[in-house]
């Protein structure tokens, strides 16, 4: 690799070349990662360079740091498919040979604020539906969801019915068919209703995922925030023109 010259271009490079090394199995889940030192010989770049990859790797959820231990490869990470297409979450994780589960942990009615009479289009303190429920990946928490829904268009949400597919209960049970969704994707931290739910430890990395659902007609069905497990997650993005 060549020399310090480019720091930006540097570190990206060592980042995506030990990225690669642990998808092909030279470094598997667990193990403790060579030295900032091996890294600096391995590559021929500072110690800067290789310090700032490993922080973006921590950041992103390859990698997870133990105080005066040093730096270990995280578990294998769930694939989460972004596409034009909506496949739900039991068939993603299906298809990559892990057993999905979810759990609903709280379904309440709510009056709606200033934000849901706008989004949904309500009268001051209407009903709304408040949906929360962790996801699971071979029975490890691997999402945690909240989720609204306008009650005038979902009276008597059943909490078992939304152990499965939401948007498949919103079709076949009250004809509302979900034709797009729109999604804010941000890195963020735990703090510590987070950490208990997921398993994680308070101020690790994690994904927030913020989705607009949105009807045939044009009106929003769904505001939801997902925190998606930072060791245990990554996205797959595919778009077509």
């Amino acid at each position: 690799m060549e020399r310090e010259g480019n720091g930006d271009a540097l570190h990206f490079k060592v980042k995506e070349a030990i990225i690669q090394l642990i998808k092909s199995g030279e470094y598997t889940p667990h193990t403790q990662l060579p030295t900032e030192a091996a890294f600096c010989e391995k590559f021929g770049v500072s110690r800067t360079t290789v310090r700032t990859a490993l922080q973006q790797l921590t950041l992103e959820g390859y990698v997870y740091r133990k105080q005066g231990k040093g730096t270990f490869v995280s578990g294998q990470k769930v694939k989460q498919i972004l596409t034009n297409t909506v496949s739900n979450f039991a068939e993603q994780l299906t298809t990559q040979g892990k057993s999905p589960t979810i759990k609903v942990i709280g379904l309440t009615v709510i009056q709606s604020d200033a934000f849901f009479e706008e989004i949904f289009s309500l009268q001051k303190g209407d009903p709304v539906n408040r949906l929360e429920r962790i996801r699971y990946a071979d029975n490890e928490p691997l999402q945690y969801e909240v989720a609204y829904l306008p009650w005038r268009k979902t009276p008597g949400l059943n909490a078992k019915e939304c152990e499965k597919s939401l948007y498949r209960l919103l079709d076949n049970h009250y004809g509302l068919k979900v034709k797009k969704t729109i999604e804010y994707l941000e890195l963020c931290h735990a703090d510590k209703d987070i950490a208990d739910k997921l398993n994680v430890k308070v101020g690790a990395p994690c994904f927030s995922l913020i989705t607009y659902a949105y009807l045939e007609d044009g009106s929003i069905i769904e505001y939801s925030k997902t925190v998606f497990h930072g060791d245990k997650a990554n996205f797959v993005i595919e778009r077509h023109y």
